[in-house]
């Protein structure tokens, strides 16, 4: 099946909803608010910039679900097809006024990931995927890198909202793997580390209870780009390690 139709639609309303959080960056009086805790923001640009897309979605694909971080499953869910948003990733990046911000899309057919897109507006780099049609970023073809050598590594990782009140909380494996590896990053964009992922500019990425709509177009990225998105375990929601099987090979066991 031919998945462009359905990936142009994902980038135009990506390119979109990019436009709507320009709008609000760094500008003053940005209304926010807390979510789970402290930790967990969301801002008006967020809500906007998923009105934009969940209507741009109905508008052209009326019986087709969705899934977005903000709004939750909306119509439809038993349709075979369903997308997944999350309409601006990085919020406390955005809330902050640094770059690393990304808006996230992806579709499944039956369950299969099938077109993805990540977009980072303040940066105007923009990752797309179909299934069996390669990974780019601004129409270059993307292939993850195959470093094996760990200390020559640049990792990227993240860690989970409630890290204040669980100490399950990554900073065992951050510890294990600062000793072994030339550098640790911490973007605050799952979508933007799994898309850098794809490009080689990240060796390898991790992170622990992340969700669907963290992960779902820029694990496509990353397999389209000739690597691997792995779950790391199943008792913290989503929790995964991605990189290409080279990489993975040398840098998996150091992660729990």
């Amino acid at each position: 099946m031919d998945y462009q139709e359905y990936l142009d639609k994902a980038t135009e309303l990506a390119l979109k909803a990019g436009e709507i959080q320009l709008k609000y960056f760094r500008s003053r009086g940005l209304k926010s608010a807390t979510k789970q805790n402290e930790f967990d923001v969301v801002t008006e640009a967020d809500k906007a910039s998923e009105k934009c897309i969940t209507d741009g979605i109905k508008e052209a694909y009326p019986t087709h679900g969705i899934l977005a971080e903000e709004s939750g499953a909306i119509a439809n869910q038993d349709s075979e097809w369903q997308w997944v948003i999350d309409p601006l990733d990085g919020t406390t990046n955005f809330n902050q006024g640094l770059p690393a911000f990304s808006v996230s899309i992806a579709l499944k057919h039956k369950g299969r990931t099938v077109a993805g897109v990540v977009y980072a507006p303040y940066l105007r780099e923009l990752f797309t995927a179909t299934a069996g049609g390669g990974a780019y970023m601004n129409g270059n073809r993307l292939e993850c890198g195959r470093n094996t050598h760990l200390e020559t590594m640049v990792t990227a990782t993240g860690m989970p909202y409630d890290r204040a009140v669980n100490p399950d909380n990554n900073l065992d494996n951050i510890g294990r793997v600062s000793t072994r590896v030339r550098g640790i990053r911490r973007m605050g964009s799952a979508a933007i580390d799994l898309a850098y992922t794809a490009a080689g500019y990240f060796d390898a990425y991790w992170e622990l209870n992340l969700q669907p709509w963290d992960v779902a177009a820029g694990s496509l990225i990353v397999e389209e780009a000739g690597g691997r998105v792995e779950s790391i375990r199943e008792d913290r929601n989503m929790s995964v390690i991605a990189g290409s099987s080279e990489t993975l090979r040398v840098f998996r066991p150091l992660i729990k």
